[in-house]
């Protein structure tokens, strides 16, 4: 899962129901191009070019998943959807709403259908104000000059007006704010880690990820799981205790709470599977003396995926020490969790069933993961 690309969007209305046609852009952003960082103030600002009302105007900062010119084709569709007419006479026209893409990360583009960064962003002030508010430190690509420095040196002595109007960005209608800790589990290849990173990013939290990578003992497990599969959960189980004892006693003053992608519990449902049964008497014994000590997280969420899509999501993730895993083995692991969830009723339980959905690729699935989580 990568981080997403930053981009700084510009957005104006001067005709119609200004406020509430900026807030459906911003909807609309929020939805269909990526999650909103942050929102500038907006500002009054004349007409430029044209003999014409006033304009609102504002800036937004987004990290997409989406590539340049897909961003630039969900801005044009926003717009023509909120009554955006395009003229093709060579003159400025008012406009219902108004989408420009300023910068997309530190991309240079000259096509013909795509120009980054914007050929005129740095010369006006409408669009150099509100971004002071939101990237000032943000480099021009090109000129090679923060945004403050780019402000400091623009000729536009076009007077802008604060408003004391605000966009709400639509990612605060998911409230975490009862939740210190949130564990994220799922079969192999559910897609916990990448849950897991973006909460982190969109909402501010200290994300705890397993180092399941640094285990020596996995690739042999699937070679050879009968000789391994003590070794493999015994070191697991130490790495997971270890790893949860050690984040959760760091308190971060500068993170709103903790999501982790795996719970501790994990390490008895997987032990019952791989170990034989004498092997697992004795590992259940030794489990229970460690999970005794270590921190419940206030949510868990179950992300169920069918043992199709897990394979299909094992095959693209490519780790070669995983293309063996047959689906018997998921069914197994699915089974163990259910039961698992069964048996423990006291805890904050929720099963989020993502068998038809893929978040990572689709944004709408993504909200509405969030949305199941909240509700």
């Amino acid at each position: 899962m990568t981080k997403g690309q930053t981009i700084l969007i510009g957005i104006g209305s001067n005709t119609g129901d200004t406020l509430n046609i900026l807030q459906a852009a911003v909807d609309a952003i929020h939805m269909q191009v990526g999650s909103i960082h942050q929102i500038s103030k907006l500002y009054q600002t004349p007409a430029l070019g044209f003999e014409g009302n006033d304009f609102t105007n504002g800036c937004m900062k987004v990290i997409t998943q989406l590539n340049a010119t897909q961003v630039l084709g969900k801005l044009l569709a926003i717009e023509t959807k909120l009554g955006r007419v395009r003229h093709n006479d060579g003159h400025y026209h008012s406009r219902t709403i108004d989408l420009d893409l300023l910068f997309y990360g530190s991309l240079i583009s000259k096509s013909e259908d795509l120009e980054l960064p914007h050929p005129r962003g740095h010369e006006r002030l409408f669009v150099l104000q509100p971004l002071l508010d939101i990237a000032p430190d943000f480099l021009h690509p090109v000129l090679n000059k923060t945004i403050e420095a780019l402000l400091n040196m623009c000729d536009d002595k076009s007077v802008l007006t604060p408003l004391d109007a605000r966009l709400t960005n639509p990612i605060q209608n998911f409230n975490f704010s009862n939740f210190n800790f949130i564990a994220i589990e799922g079969n192999i290849g559910a897609g916990k880690t990448s849950l897991a990173h973006m909460m982190s990013h969109d909402f501010n939290a200290k994300k705890i990820l397993e180092r399941f990578a640094d285990n020596p003992f996995l690739p042999k497990f699937y070679e050879d799981a009968p000789r391994y599969a003590f070794p493999l959960e015994m070191s697991f189980l130490a790495d997971r205790y270890q790893q949860i004892s050690d984040d959760l006693s760091q308190l971060d003053l500068f993170s709103d709470f903790i999501v982790s992608d795996y719970d501790v519990f994990k390490s008895l449902i997987f032990s019952k599977i791989t170990l034989s049964d004498d092997e697992f008497v004795l590992y259940r014994k030794l489990f229970y003396q460690v999970y005794k000590d270590v921190a419940r997280p206030d949510l868990y969420i179950y992300l169920y995926q069918n043992s199709e899509r897990l394979q299909e999501n094992i095959i693209l993730r490519g780790r070669d020490y995983e293309q063996t895993i047959e689906s018997s083995y998921l069914d197994k692991i699915n089974i163990g969790y259910l039961e698992f969830i069964k048996k423990h009723p006291e805890f904050n339980i929720k099963i989020i069933d993502i068998s038809n959905r893929d978040f990572i690729k689709n944004r709408i699935d993504y909200l509405w993961i969030l949305d199941q989580i909240c509700s």
